[in-house]
């Protein structure tokens, strides 16, 4: 990873407090809006600029304050295989594993050789690539997913995010990347002189204190690269 430290960005609360609510208002008043996403609310993102390439493509994970998705349904975790122990048991180790750990929400849970087997088609994996919001990867495996999932899962900005499943707090740990957001930072441009703009999602319209999100977004510093 990048060797960077992280400050917290200086921004003018009353200002973004402004901002966010004169949003909040908009979509409030779109009638169509309000149709479409009355019950989760609209998805809200981030834009950032920035005028200098990094040296190397990178994904930036976020915390929030509050969470971007009301259940964990559509989150899949790709798991290691145990030793003498079939898929299925393999399934049923892990999703006992994280409830006794204190995860208590809904995961699909899919071992290393299922994923070879049943999913090895590319039919198979675009099937699995539109079930699931977002994929997490046993860290022990993580080397070894992308031969076996396909470059669509990195071109859809949906490439697992590593998790160590041997974690002394691995409900809070899956917590944070389940209800947290991602950044793509990448290296391509077209012209030294042109900005580069990045996207996150933070939150929905009908998430409280909104304005939170923003201020506590973190800002990532390298010793020559400036990510915000």
């Amino acid at each position: 990873s990048m060797d960077s430290t992280r400050h917290e960005l200086d921004l003018d609360r009353s200002q973004v407090k402004k901002a966010v609510q004169a949003l909040r208002a908009y979509i409030k008043s779109s009638s169509t809006s309000q149709k479409l996403f009355e019950n989760d609310g609209q998805t809200i993102s981030l834009l950032l600029t920035q005028w200098k390439i990094p040296k190397k493509e990178q994904t930036i994970r976020i915390p929030l304050p509050h969470g971007l998705r009301t259940e964990s349904g559509d989150v899949c975790l790709f798991t290691r295989d145990e030793p003498k122990m079939t898929s299925e048991q393999a399934v049923r180790f892990y999703k006992k594993l994280l409830r006794e750990r204190g995860f208590k929400n809904t995961i699909e849970v899919i071992p290393f050789k299922m994923l070879k087997t049943e999913y090895k088609p590319f039919e198979g994996k675009r099937k699995l690539l539109g079930n699931f919001d977002l994929f997490l990867s046993d860290a022990r495996i993580r080397r070894r997913l992308p031969s076996h999932i396909g470059k669509h899962f990195y071109e859809r900005k949906k490439a697992p995010l590593s998790v160590d499943l041997e974690s002394k707090h691995l409900a809070r740990d899956m917590e944070r990347l389940i209800q947290g957001t991602t950044l793509t930072v990448s290296n391509k441009g077209s012209c030294w002189y042109e900005p580069y703009f990045f996207c996150c999602t933070v939150g929905r319209s009908t998430t409280a204190n909104q304005f939170l999100t923003f201020l506590k977004l973190p800002v990532f510093v390298g010793k020559n690269d400036r990510i915000l």
